[in-house]
């Protein structure tokens, strides 16, 4: 697993232990209902990660557009399926979306060499 997303992978597992640990009911109501949304219900969990990474990238939230692709992945999303996902991003967003885009083609570019990370914790997806 490449330094980064280890790095990413484990500055968020512990921040979110330590979060949810600070007992905070109203936190942890937040993380569950975060957490099932992303379920398979109507729309299947795949589509809802895609979903998901359109918001991110229109938020400008890195770290929820890294959390997103590296699920897209998992589930099974093509490059193609990217890309054209990426491309709904940079319409809602507009210009301002690019340097995300960016970061986010380099995920999944380290993602496709191999450089993915071994869990990556589907609690809490992106908080």
């Amino acid at each position: 697993m490449s330094d980064r997303l280890a790095e990413f992978r484990a500055f968020r597992e512990r921040m979110n232990t330590r979060i949810l640990e600070a007992g905070n009911l109203e936190i942890k109501r937040f993380f569950a209902l975060d957490t099932r949304c992303y379920e398979a219900g109507a729309l299947d969990v795949k589509t809802k990660e895609l979903l998901g990474l359109v918001a991110s990238m229109v938020l400008r939230c890195d770290d929820c557009v890294t959390y997103h692709v590296i699920r897209c992945k998992e589930e099974g999303v093509t490059d193609a399926e990217f890309f054209e996902t990426f491309n709904v991003g940079l319409i809602v967003g507009g210009s301002i979306v690019i340097p995300h885009l960016r970061r986010a083609v380099d995920m999944l570019d380290r993602l496709n060499a191999g450089e993915g990370p071994e869990s990556t914790g589907h609690a809490e997806h992106g908080a």
